[in-house]
């Protein structure tokens, strides 16, 4: 083989693996890209369900301060009828008191409170 051939043989080789370099790189900078965007979407997705995931603690807070709101008063409202019946029962039995024809053993059964 002459000189000259083997100089082109060896240029040919050196064409051909710069052609083969370059195009791995823009192989890799494509995969590259594509995991930048697969990336975004991601985070993109993550972002929708981080608003939807913190609106539905919001309902879910709202909704537990509603019912607590509501416990508290059916609480009073509960305490009150207490109340009110600790006053009724202690009218009955003032009323047994003063009554001369209610005797001391029939008082509690005539006590519309027990019954």
């Amino acid at each position: 083989m002459s000189t000259t051939a083997t100089i082109i043989i060896i240029v040919a080789i050196i064409v051909v693996v710069a052609i083969l370099i370059a195009l791995l790189r823009r192989a890799q900078t494509r995969r590259i890209d594509q995991q930048r965007i697969a990336a975004d979407d991601h985070r993109r997705e993550a972002e929708t369900r981080t608003l939807a995931a913190d609106q539905t603690r919001a309902a879910a807070d709202e909704q537990a301060a509603r019912a607590e709101r509501e416990r508290l008063a059916a609480e009073k409202q509960r305490a009150e009828a207490d109340r009110q019946r600790a006053d009724a029962n202690a009218l009955h039995e003032r009323a047994n008191e003063l009554d001369p024809d209610v005797s001391a053993e029939r008082a509690p059964d005539n006590d519309p409170a027990r019954r």
